[in-house]
């Protein structure tokens, strides 16, 4: 069995302190129900587990039925970091999870095709995150103004969701995580603390995540 467990327990500072996100409408319905259906009808995918805000929960529960999403799903609370609501919601998995996704909420063009070749890439290694190579020249700066160095490319990857485990394989790492007392960006970095290898899943689509206001042009046009 494979799960997903969508993170939309999240603040979006970057985007506004009055801003949420997830709820800001693009291609005709809020980001967070784009996201949501992909996982909804990727055939890979047998249930879902919406990590959430608390005072968000009805709203969850009402987007359910305004788009008719047919899977099962659990809504569950989030916590004070990303990876404490990640454990939260691997604690909701049902017990014949074998497989579990973990999808941004704010990354709503994520295909079915790349769904599942991570899925099949975490059966086959362990772990798998969707990922691109970098093309920009990248820069180092030591103050933050200047350029101190430029930074060889040619080995580095920009990751995103999803990313995707053996459950057991994503729950000692996050324990390893948490037992160190550490607060880990994404989820592939708490398995580089196991020794864990993850598979690189290249895209062949843009899947690019809500950030700040200027993203959502683009992701309209993907969506439309």
């Amino acid at each position: 069995m494979t799960s997903a467990i969508i993170v939309a327990a999240g603040q979006g500072t970057r985007m506004g302190a009055s801003v949420d996100k997830l709820w800001l409408e693009v291609a005709g319905r809020p980001v967070i129900a784009h996201t949501w259906k992909q996982f909804d009808d990727a055939s890979c995918i047998h249930d879902i587990i919406l990590v959430v805000r608390e005072s968000r929960s009805e709203q969850f529960a009402n987007l359910a039925v305004q788009f008719n999403f047919r899977k099962t799903f659990r809504l569950v609370v989030g916590g004070e970091e990303r990876q404490d609501s990640v454990w939260n919601g691997l604690a909701a998995l049902a017990p014949e999870a074998e497989i579990v996704a973990i999808q941004d909420a704010a990354r709503p063009c994520t295909t079915a095709e790349l769904i599942a070749a991570t899925i099949q890439a975490a059966r086959e290694t362990g772990a798998a995150v969707a990922a691109q190579p970098v093309t920009d020249t990248i820069k180092a700066s030591d103050d933050g103004q200047t350029i101190a160095r430029t930074v060889d490319r040619s080995n580095l990857w920009s990751v995103q969701t999803p990313q995707t485990f053996r459950v057991e394989v994503i729950r000692r790492a996050l324990a390893a995580a948490r037992a160190k007392h550490l607060k880990l960006t994404d989820d592939t970095a708490a398995c580089e603390l196991i020794g864990q290898a993850v598979r690189l899943v290249r895209g062949t689509a843009p899947n690019p995540k809500v950030t700040v206001p200027a993203d959502l042009p683009f992701i309209a046009s993907l969506l439309r």
